[in-house]
């Protein structure tokens, strides 16, 4: 077995970490009735012009499947409203009604008293590194530099895989 498997690895951590804030935040939105997706929906739609219904989803790394589901309950509880797009009638821009922009100050205080927290317990340059990591991960993912030669890929997983 390789001592990666014996540690925590890199993957777990973050898993483990986005699971407590994941949860943490569900708990925040429940005291308002309201989840963590819907949250974030909120924060990312435009408070003052509104956002195309299209570029909700990528803004948010959702499938569109998942966020008509958020889109409608949003709907239904009267957080937002869609409108047709004046420059564009075959396009739908959502706006938030004014619970809906209630709604999205409770979520925004959420997310400052999170990063607070965390400004007051971490030092700045730790947090600074940790920005960092967080930047060359993402970066390794969406450049492809991780899994962009199957063939070598697998010939390294196997040979950990009997170690």
């Amino acid at each position: 077995m390789s001592i990666l498997m014996k540690e925590k690895t890199i993957d777990h951590v973050l898993r483990a970490t986005w699971m407590a804030v994941s949860k943490m935040y569900n708990e925040e939105a429940g005291k308002a009735g309201s989840t963590m997706a819907t949250g974030f929906a909120l924060l990312s739609i435009d408070p003052e012009k509104g956002t195309p219904s299209t570029s909700l989803g990528p803004k948010m790394g959702m499938e569109a499947t998942s966020l008509s589901r958020i889109l409608k309950s949003m709907e239904e509880k009267g957080l937002i409203i869609r409108k047709k797009n004046p420059k564009d009638g075959r396009s739908v821009l959502l706006h938030l009604t004014e619970f809906g922009k209630e709604m999205r100050d409770f979520s925004k205080g959420v997310v400052l008293r999170f990063d607070e927290a965390v400004k007051e317990a971490v030092p700045e340059e730790d947090l600074k590194t940790f920005i960092d990591v967080a930047h060359t991960i993402t970066d390794l993912i969406s450049n492809k530099k991780i899994y962009n030669n199957q063939e070598n890929n697998r010939e390294h997983n196997r040979n950990n895989f009997q170690k």
